[in-house]
């Protein structure tokens, strides 16, 4: 006879993530914001030799770094929600906190400093999402 929890095996577990200050376990807040490499000297900071890089970054405009990524995550104990730069190395992931200058790294990432040339129309409802968007368009009769 088969034990229940046998059975239930195939169920994805919880994430490993601790909090780098107590040691608790941080519940996520946000998606995962994938990075990505512009410059051939960000690729070599992660061990890729320089000639590789250099022809990786003139083949692609953007390379997507596998395993990395920003999210924000909720402890307990510091009672706060902090934003981690999270890379995940077989199954340990490692968390620090997220510079400023690796935001402009990140994919599906509104950039706070939006360009002048688009209007204030365009950019609120890029940010929109739904039907209420359409308010907009509504003609008064």
């Amino acid at each position: 006879m088969q034990r229940r929890c046998d059975r239930n095996r195939k169920r994805s577990k919880r994430r490993a993530i601790y909090c780098p200050v107590h040691g608790c376990y941080i519940n996520s807040t946000s998606q995962k914001f994938g990075l990505f490499a512009e410059r051939a000297g960000q690729l070599q900071q992660r061990g890729m030799n320089r000639r590789d890089a250099l022809m990786l970054v003139a083949a692609k405009t953007a390379v997507p770094l596998e395993g990395e990524w920003l999210e924000s995550f909720w402890c307990d104990e510091c009672q706060e929600t902090k934003w981690y730069h999270v890379c995940k190395r077989e199954s340990v992931y490692e968390l620090s906190l997220a510079p400023a200058e690796l935001w402009q790294q990140a994919t599906g990432v509104i950039n706070p400093h939006r360009n002048p040339s688009v209007g204030e129309f365009t950019s609120r409802h890029s940010r929109m999402i739904g039907y209420r968007s359409l308010q907009d368009f509504k003609f008064i009769n």
